[in-house]
């Protein structure tokens, strides 16, 4: 689950982000101030739009929210008193953490990709990264799936050329780092990391 909120930009409107569904079958309904927009045929919920945000519970920040368990409740019991049925269940966990490159091997159809092993601590991950300074035994950080980067732009489960990869090991300037290089390559972090652990910029 993804929350976004920007008041300058559409208006005092809270979106709730839970699933891309194909434009052809969205569709949606509503009850009072909240909009649930779902897929027709498999009735997979997307996403809710709560509109009049800010009297209905407490919004602060501008563009992608920090996801808290008071701020889940918030949006579970709004949706409950619009008269939507369920409750939505969310993974708290830190999503920009340290990872630890265990392994890389070349991706079979691609010349500039490359196939890595990272132990983010709980799992390890099959990341397929472009950096040409990626090498086993880096301390890296890694943006787990459901992680919304500073551009916008939201990581899921993917495959690039036929090699399937969860996860995106980070450049500084994708975490927009101040005085981030411009040249290409992930951002190698000190030993002094612990795997696993939240990486904060």
């Amino acid at each position: 689950m993804n929350l976004f909120y920007n008041k300058e930009g559409i208006g005092d409107t809270l979106i709730v982000k839970l699933e891309d569904i194909a434009i052809e079958n969205r569709t949606f309904e509503t009850k009072g101030d909240v909009v649930r927009i779902f897929d027709q045929k498999s009735n997979t919920t997307a996403g809710y739009n709560i509109f009049h945000a800010s009297s209905k519970l407490k919004v602060e920040g501008n563009g992608s929210l920090e996801l808290t368990e008071e701020m889940v409740e918030e949006v579970n019991r709004v949706l409950s008193e619009s008269g939507f049925e369920g409750k939505l269940e969310v993974d708290l966990s830190p999503k920009f953490v340290v990872g630890y490159v265990q392994e890389k091997e070349k991706h079979p159809n691609a010349d500039k990709l490359n196939i890595c092993k990272v132990d983010v601590g709980t799992e390890t991950l099959q990341i397929v990264c472009g950096a040409p300074n990626v090498d086993p035994g880096q301390k890296v950080v890694v943006a787990k799936v459901g992680a919304v980067m500073p551009s916008g732009m939201i990581i899921k489960d993917a495959e690039l050329r036929g090699v399937p990869s969860s996860g995106m090991i980070c450049s500084a300037k994708e975490l927009a780092l101040p005085n981030a290089p411009q040249e290409k390559g992930i951002l190698v972090l000190e030993d002094k990391y612990e795997v696993g652990q939240p990486f904060q910029a």
